[in-house]
């Protein structure tokens, strides 16, 4: 009996402790009441969900003021010893310790935590010895549907939990159930099986205790959060197999990647080229001794000769090793298969490569785990907007040239009907939509523009459709492909019934991008540029670093090059944007109340089409199967696959 009081005595201490330090920082010491939060006649329209097991560390609180100030806000008592209460504690604390507590506790849930109506001893027990788990009789009150981003994403656990039945796993941001889902391959609306349900378990129970071991309560970050980033980067097959000391010992490797889930501005864009230093005097003077080549690979998913993109990034490498010489030595690796895409990337690593290249958005989870892996070797993905501290991505602003084109577009067209080809619903592509139909607008107040998607149609029925409704402007893919069917789907074109007239196309420099690039590496710049941030690098060059640019056919008369030429000098010079507010969104909302520019991130995260667009986002399911993967990686989104 008098080990059991020192138990008490030991848990009032702990208690009166936090009730201490809540108060010093001036927060409620005490336990949150859900009478206080929701009108108690809420609860009576709640949804029973029967006994179920919940965990303890989501119970927070009480459902009535009856019992608040027993209890300091971590559910240990402040009632002092030798009362009827600590005697009711002390006894369920020696009837846990031999048998268990196995009545249920009666609580109320809301938002994903739990408050106690009958059992307040029982948790408070139960919480003193570290429990994971409790049986309770459970009714959910339902919040009502809204924006608000903890309603929302409350909303997005109802719906993984309705199929998956776990209640344990808490994440933090919108769309992250989704993420989670996808990354464990797992689809939306299939119902788990017991097994699953348990594997599932087994592998959050091993991976929680490697995380706080690592000193994981210390972030904000959850451990759902934690768990996501590690799935991401290793695979959940990887996390089931692997032992506790395994996780522990990649943790440790990925654990920016971890904390910098942490940050609301995750990512730092890179706008323009650092100004590239000049050689010292002495540089000049002296000769170079021991001197090292630059190891450079590029790493592609398909060979150049099937795929325009890679030719695009073929002749970017070979522009590169020309332009720099003797300073750099550039090889190509290529993924066998889908499954091969990590080990492409890491021959390259191995081959003692100074920086990798990856040159398509659907290598990025391989580029990252091959990243964290290898951190002393630098790994660039091509694509955007994608927050990982390991892996750097770079892409053009390819949206300012088709401001010019959908310019160009409206200032040529008689009817008023144009019509847009666009790849993926990706980042970066979304406004260079918006930017070509601005432009348009622009030009042509009554213009609009009719969207397809080569990601659903392919890229000629794509066009074939647009000509089938009288549209013969139509600004196409971005990059020539070598499919016969696709050849003549490519940049601004006039497409007549006899003959199809090319007027302008967008030129992708890689051979710019990857020379400037590679200056930066060979003094300094791109590493010091990691070593001096915590967040995650996107280069984001556009026009005025020479990356991206427009050429004119044959076709085009001298006048309209003119007038385009006027916006590219505009756009260089930073005299023009394609995105100054107001304008309006397909809904009818207004973007700006006033006259400014948008921020890159705002153009980066656009989810919506501008109001003089005749179209919509594709959804997932209507995507071809280069589009899912492409779209999984670094899709917006509306184009991921839902969990409704």
């Amino acid at each position: 009996m008098m080990q059991q009081e020192l138990y008490y005595k030991e848990a009032l201490r702990l208690a009166q402790k936090e009730v201490r330090a809540k108060a010093a920082k001036k927060e409620d010491p005490y336990l949150p009441v859900l009478d206080d939060i929701v009108p108690p006649e809420k609860a009576l329209t709640g949804i029973r969900l029967g006994v179920i097991q919940i965990p303890v560390w989501l119970i927070v609180g009480t459902k009535t003021r009856g019992r608040v100030n027993a209890f300091s806000a971590g559910f240990l008592p402040v009632i002092e010893e030798g009362t009827e209460f600590s005697d009711k504690w002390e006894a369920l604390y020696r009837s846990h310790l031999s048998e268990g507590i196995r009545e249920p506790v009666k609580v109320y849930e809301y938002l994903n935590r739990y408050y106690v109506e009958e059992g307040n001893k029982r948790v408070s027990v139960l919480k003193y010895c570290g429990a994971y788990s409790v049986p309770a009789d459970v009714i959910r009150i339902m919040p009502e549907r809204s924006d608000r981003e903890e309603i929302r994403l409350y909303y997005e656990y109802l719906e993984f939990n309705r199929y998956s039945k776990i209640n344990f796993i808490e994440l933090s941001k919108l769309g992250g159930y989704r993420e989670l889902l996808r990354s464990m391959g797992k689809p939306m609306d299939e119902y788990w099986s017991i097994e699953e349900q348990r594997r599932f378990s087994s592998a959050y129970y091993f991976f929680e205790k490697a995380y706080k071991e690592n000193d994981g309560n210390k972030l904000k970050t959850t451990v759902g959060d934690a768990m996501l980033s590690y799935i991401q980067v290793y695979g959940y097959t990887d996390l089931q197999n692997a032992s506790e000391a395994e996780i522990r010992i990649r943790l440790r490797k990925m654990w920016e990647e971890i904390a910098l889930r942490e940050k609301d501005g995750a990512i730092e864009l890179k706008t323009a080229p650092a100004k590239e230093k000049k050689p010292s005097v002495l540089s000049k003077v002296l000769p170079i001794t021991g001197f090292s080549k630059l190891k450079v690979a590029f790493v592609y998913d398909m060979l150049p000769e099937k795929s325009g993109w890679i030719s695009d990034h073929e002749s970017g490498r070979i522009h590169a090793q020309t332009v720099l010489g003797e300073k750099i030595e550039t090889s190509v690796y290529l993924c066998q298969d889908e499954n091969d895409l990590y080990g492409a990337v890491e021959r390259a690593i191995l081959d003692e490569s100074d920086i990798v290249f990856t040159v398509s958005p659907r290598m990025l989870q391989a580029s990252l785990r091959a990243a964290v892996e290898h951190p002393d070797t630098v790994v660039m993905n091509c694509s955007l907007n994608i927050s990982h501290r390991y892996v750097r991505t770079y892409y053009p602003r390819m949206y300012e040239v088709k401001f010019i084109l959908g310019a160009l577009a409206g200032s040529l067209t008689q009817s008023g009907r144009l019509g847009y080809v666009c790849d993926y619903p990706i980042f970066g592509q979304i406004a260079g939509i918006n930017a070509f139909a601005l432009g348009a607008q622009m030009a042509n107040p009554r213009a609009k523009v009719f969207l397809e998607w080569s990601s659903v149609k392919g890229a000629k029925e794509a066009a074939l459709s647009l000509n089938r409704q009288h549209i013969h402007i139509i600004s196409s893919q971005d990059t020539a492909r070598f499919e016969e069917d696709d050849r003549h789907s490519f940049g601004l074109s006039h497409i007549g019934k006899d003959k199809t007239d090319l007027l302008a196309v967008p030129v992708w420099k890689w051979g710019v991008y990857y020379e400037k690039i590679l200056r930066s590496m060979l003094d300094k710049t791109i590493k010091n540029e990691y070593v001096n941030t915590s967040r995650a690098l996107n280069y984001y060059w556009g026009m005025s670093a020479g990356v991206v640019d427009i050429e004119y056919a044959p076709a085009l008369g001298l006048a309209s090059r003119r007038y385009a030429d006027f916006f590219r000098d505009s756009l260089i010079r930073g005299a023009a944007t394609p995105f100054l507010t107001p304008f309006y969104q397909q809904n009818g909302e207004i973007v700006g109340s006033r006259q400014h520019e948008l921020s890159l991130d705002q153009i980066i995260n656009m989810d919506y089409l501008a109001d003089n667009v005749i179209g919509s986002i594709p959804a997932y399911d209507e995507l071809n199967a280069v589009g899912k993967s492409t779209v999984e990686a670094v899709g917006i989104r509306q184009a991921k696959p839902k969990a409704e």
